[in-house]
Order: C-alpha cells, then structure tokens, then sequence
C-alpha cells in the first residue's frame, strides 16, 4: 500500500509559509512594506543659476516697460484732450460767400452776429441733383443747438417742401423788420422762410425761436447790404 504521509504533511503546511515568495524574500525586501507605501514625493530642486536667469528675465520686462512708459508720457502730457465742448472750426462765412458770388449770380448771404453764431460749414452747391442751387451755412447756436441756412434764386414749390421737411405752415414771425413764414413740424424742427430781394432764404434746426430770430435779424441786414439778385429768368440771356 502506498504511504500518504507526503499528502498529510503538505496539507499542513501553514499560511504563513504558502503565502511566502519564491525564494524566501520576505514583504519588507519585496518592497511592499508600510515604510514604502507611506513615502513622501519628491520634490524637484532648481539650481541656483537656472533660478537667477528667471528672476534675471521678469526684471528685465519691468524695466523695459517703466522705459517704454517714460517714452510715451511726454508726448501724450504734450497733446492734451480736447475740450468737452468739442471741436469747433472757424470758418470765414464772408470770404467763402465773396469766392461763390461768381457763380451764384448774387452775393450770398453772411449773417454778422458777432460771437454768438458759429459757423460749422460754409459752401456752394451747384444743385445736380436737385436742380436748384444753393448757398449753405451751418450755425452753431449759444444754446448748444443748430440752424441750417439755404439761399437760392431758384426755389420752387418742390424743393421748399425738401427744405422745410413738409412742415405745415403754422404762421409768421417778425425778425430783422420782415414777416418770416413759419413752419413746425411739431417734432422740434422748424423752418423759418423768407422771400426778399430775389432770393429765398431758409432757416432750419431744432434751436429755440429766440435764437431764430437772432441769425433771421442779422440774415435781413446782410440782404439789405448786398446787391439785390435778379431771378434766374432774367439772368439767362435771350438766344
């Protein structure tokens, strides 16, 4: 009969020894024990000269720009901001008007109202599109607001309605001892009209009624001063 006693003892055999590695290395040796598991990372180390480079770097960009700063400063502290009333042109109404009298068959108008009025613009269209010629001023009120004056010889019910945004009429106002047409949009444009010495001059803006009287007084005084135009009419010559 055969002997069991191999079978017997390796049944035996404790955990402890089965769970062992080959070889008899134990857990510690293996690198598994609570020293290994519980170790701290490593931190990376940088050299001292690599540490000078960077700092080297970030103060040369503080310099360049407290440098580039020092540059520009002079020039701006030498352009100050404009003022907040904004920019406003002298334009010399008077001497514009002289040049487009050649053209315009009549002296065009330069209302004189001292420093009160400012003009934005001053020019002469030859009408192209329209048909109708035209001397053009802008007018900066001292209230801030705007009135736009057109003269022509050649008005016409048509283009009257362009001028004055078809306004109704809704009366008269005495300025520079003539009666002015009134017309109101009700929106807070309005025109002021005036037909007088063969022209027709309008006035149009949202300023008050007040300043409008002002730059029509001074209108009526450049008109009365200036040659009287004759109608385009009579201008063009008989074939």
């Amino acid at each position: 009969m055969g002997d069991y006693r191999g079978v017997n003892e390796l049944q035996d055999t404790p955990p402890e020894a089965a769970g062992s590695p080959a070889g008899g290395a134990s857990p510690e040796a293996a690198g598994t024990g609570p020293e290994a598991a519980g170790a701290q990372p490593v931190k990376p180390v940088i050299r001292a000269a690599a540490a000078k480079r960077a700092n080297a770097s970030v103060i040369g960009m503080i310099i360049a720009l407290v440098l580039s700063i020092g540059a520009f400063l002079p020039v701006v502290l030498m352009n100050p901001s404009p003022k907040s009333d904004g920019y406003r042109p002298n334009i010399n109404v008077s001497a514009i008007a002289s040049n487009a009298a050649g053209v315009a068959g009549f002296t065009p108008v330069a209302p004189d109202t001292g420093n009160a009025f400012r003009s934005n613009y001053a020019r002469w269209e030859s009408g192209s599109g329209s048909g109708v010629a035209t001397w053009e001023v802008g007018y900066l009120t001292p209230k801030d607001s705007f009135i736009g004056l057109v003269q022509t010889r050649q008005s016409n019910p048509t283009w009257l309605l362009q001028q004055t945004k078809s306004a109704p009429v809704t009366g008269t106002r005495s300025a520079g001892g003539r009666d002015w047409q009134l017309r109101d949009t009700g929106k807070g444009e309005k025109s002021m009209v005036l037909d007088y010495r063969g022209t027709t001059v309008v006035l149009t803006g949202p300023a008050s009624l007040e300043e409008f009287s002002v730059l029509a007084a001074a209108v009526v005084k450049s008109l009365e001063s200036n040659p009287a135009a004759t109608s385009s009419a009579q201008a063009t010559p008989a074939p």
